[in-house]
């Protein structure tokens, strides 16, 4: 079985969790492992924590999971913009995929319940159909 890394932020820890539940099942339905998971303070630090998984050999690729929410400032878009292309450029730089299931940025508090099944269902997807 292929196994695969997830990086979870654990800034909204409990809301993150659902997310494995989801992702974890999502794997098994498409023939692939979660072999670990990687929690980080929030999404700034998933892209060191995604390369670490993608330099090794029996991962073959890596989702991450995660919420950025709306704040008073565009700070959560200025993060979410620099983590979204760091790790497009991981993916690049190693030749293995990296799925996102990160929410956001900008999602309200009203919004997040909603959106962690199918986020977190659709990192895998990505990680599952990108497998050479």
């Amino acid at each position: 079985m292929s196994r695969v890394g997830l990086v979870c932020g654990s800034f909204h820890k409990e809301s993150v969790e659902k997310m494995v539940l989801h992702a974890t099942d999502e794997a098994r339905a498409n023939g692939l492992e979660i072999s670990d998971i990687v929690w980080v303070p929030g999404s700034v630090e998933a892209p060191l924590a995604t390369a670490r998984l993608l330099e090794r050999d029996d991962i073959i690729g890596v989702a991450c999971l995660g919420i950025i929410e709306k704040g008073e400032t565009d700070h959560g878009l200025v993060i979410g913009q620099a983590v979204v292309k760091s790790l497009i450029d991981l993916q690049l730089g190693y030749d293995k995929p990296v799925g996102l299931g990160i929410i956001g940025p900008g999602v309200e508090p009203e919004q997040i319940n909603r959106r962690l099944e199918p986020h977190a269902r659709s990192a895998i997807i990505a990680v599952s159909s990108m497998i050479v």
